[in-house]
């Protein structure tokens, strides 16, 4: 088998060609970046059985186990199966291992199931926008995060969403002690000021990072039942222009959020340079305009009233000389 071959059939599959010639890796999905004990154990079967016995734990939240053999990849591929299905993970091949591999794993920070300042559950968005994407072979990067502390660093993705609370203030649980806007001021963005002895809240400079909540002593500010987020785009790593993502939309809602990342595909599938090895979205944005990439994102897109969307985005980044 020539290393031709070999890179055509692992690059669909999920495993990755390596340094050493004779050797593959597997990249071993987590979405949400949540998994059990038992499922954790497999993968150290499977690494133990076929690989060197090493596992990396990637930037991704997923797993890389190393070392395994090209002619072990069907073995391995079907001693995979119980961990995608534990996972959970979309697949349209029993035994076939991680099919169409291309879109990379959809990570997020550990959300409200353990921490106070976490607006949502990051997981489970997480694994709704894998039901939606996955399979899929063009090279997109996704992340969650629960609230605007971003822990996850998800504006060095393609799309990253940002938990964000709409704070309700029950005035007559009120006491008046100020905590809230002493809080905002330090910790926050100064969006409460005191007038007549009660917190007011400025809309326009409210993150919804649902300190208040948290601060105050009576429980006099909740959360909105409703969930909101905040859309990042358009963030990268790699040679020519690393940049961070730039807000787009804020206080949206979860099913704008997967309808646009949906539409995105389509935008990617129309206008990726296919004579490249792969194109990433933020390139194709920049070689079409931005206003193409909105008029596809934004298609059949019904946001709520309180979303607000930029007319335009920009970005800035590294700059090397000579390059556009």
């Amino acid at each position: 088998m020539t290393l031709d071959l070999n890179r055509k059939k692992v690059t669909k599959n999920a495993f990755r060609v390596t340094k050493v010639r004779e050797k593959t890796a597997l990249r071993v999905r987590v979405p949400g970046g949540e998994i059990s004990g038992d499922l954790i154990k497999q993968v150290s079967d499977i690494a133990n059985k076929f690989g060197d016995g090493r596992i990396h734990l990637t930037t991704r939240q997923g797993f890389e186990i190393l070392g395994i053999d090209w002619e072990d990849m069907d073995e391995v591929n079907k001693m995979v199966t119980p961990l995608i299905e534990g996972l959970d993970v979309n697949t349209d091949k029993r035994d076939a291992g991680y099919v169409s591999a291309g879109t990379r794993n959809i990570a997020a920070c550990i959300g409200n199931k353990i921490c106070p300042k976490a607006q949502y559950n990051t997981t489970e968005f997480a694994k709704e926008i894998e039901k939606e994407v996955f399979p899929h072979d063009l090279h997109f990067k996704i992340a969650l995060t629960g609230c605007p502390n971003d822990c996850q660093k998800v504006r060095m993705h393609d799309f990253g969403i940002i938990g964000m609370t709409y704070p309700k203030l029950n005035e007559s649980k009120c006491i008046s002690c100020g905590r809230c806007v002493k809080k905002c001021k330090s910790l926050s963005t100064g969006a409460l000021e005191t007038v007549n002895y009660k917190p007011k809240r400025n809309h326009d400079r409210c993150i919804g990072c649902g300190e208040c909540t948290l601060q105050c002593p009576t429980s006099a500010w909740t959360r909105d039942e409703k969930k909101y987020f905040r859309l990042a785009i358009m963030g990268r790593t790699g040679k020519r222009n690393p940049r961070l993502a730039e807000d787009w939309i804020v206080w949206a809602d979860k099913e704008s959020i997967i309808k646009i990342i949906k539409n995105t595909y389509d935008y990617v599938g129309e206008y990726i340079d296919r004579s490249l090895g792969k194109e990433h979205i933020g390139y194709i944005v920049d070689r079409t305009g931005f206003m193409e990439f909105k008029k596809w994102a934004l298609k059949g897109v019904k946001l709520n009233d309180l979303a607000e969307v930029k007319p335009n985005v920009y970005w800035s980044g590294i700059k090397y000389p000579g390059i556009k």
